[in-house]
């Protein structure tokens, strides 16, 4: 994570999104880094079919994005402006009722915003107790800790009802490093200080079960 954020600060020093720059390829080989081969990774593409995903217009998937995001305590620091810019980077899609999403323990090269819908947030513990974490309302992220760190997914999250979603892959994220080099670096800070946070909730969960 330091190592991401030293590169956005040395990609940012601009200030403005530029055309003359070397692409960023830091989170579409990170997996590679790892020793993750393609064969092990679930890229959304993949995962869009495999649910049935339908895609959702930028224009409708941007305004909700835009909504939801303001009133976010986090990501409302993010002005319509760097959200308007940010809508290019995205996917947006359709998904039905009781479709996983992400799945526990898999590679997988994407995080998503949940829009309109109810997603389940379980995870199957080392026992082989499941456990539900959350039920997610729209404007939450899932997935985020993988794209930042390659690694494995923590927990499965299954769509409850039908639900439209954004989708933000490391190819994108890479994109938007190169075009927008300062955008990257608000979100990426605002995903950590959201994660940070949401990690001391889901850790005082896992205790408090285990007492």
């Amino acid at each position: 994570m330091k190592g991401i954020l030293s590169l956005l600060k040395m990609k940012a020093r601009s200030g403005k999104p530029s055309d003359d720059h070397t692409d960023s390829v830091l989170f579409s080989t990170a997996f590679a880094g790892q020793g993750v081969d393609d064969s092990m990774l679930v890229p959304w593409e993949a995962r869009a079919v495999e649910v049935g995903a339908k895609r959702l217009p930028t224009s409708r998937g941007g305004k909700l994005l835009q909504g939801l995001w303001a009133k976010d305590k986090y990501m409302a620091h993010l002005d319509k402006d760097a959200v308007e810019r940010m809508e290019r980077f995205f996917e947006f899609a359709a998904v039905p009722s009781n479709r996983d999403v992400i799945r526990q323990d898999e590679y997988g090269n994407f995080m998503v915003v949940l829009l309109t819908g109810t997603i389940a947030v379980d995870r199957v513990q080392p026992w082989g107790e499941q456990l539900r974490l959350a039920e997610t309302r729209p404007g939450d992220i899932l997935g985020e800790m993988s794209l930042l760190d390659s690694g494995i997914r923590f927990s499965a999250c299954t769509t409850l009802t039908d639900c439209e979603i954004a989708v933000l892959s490391a190819e994108a994220m890479d994109d938007m490093m190169t075009k927008d080099p300062q955008l990257a670096a608000s979100l990426i800070a605002l995903l950590a200080r959201k994660l940070s946070l949401r990690l001391r909730v889901v850790s005082a969960r896992l205790s408090d079960n285990q007492k």
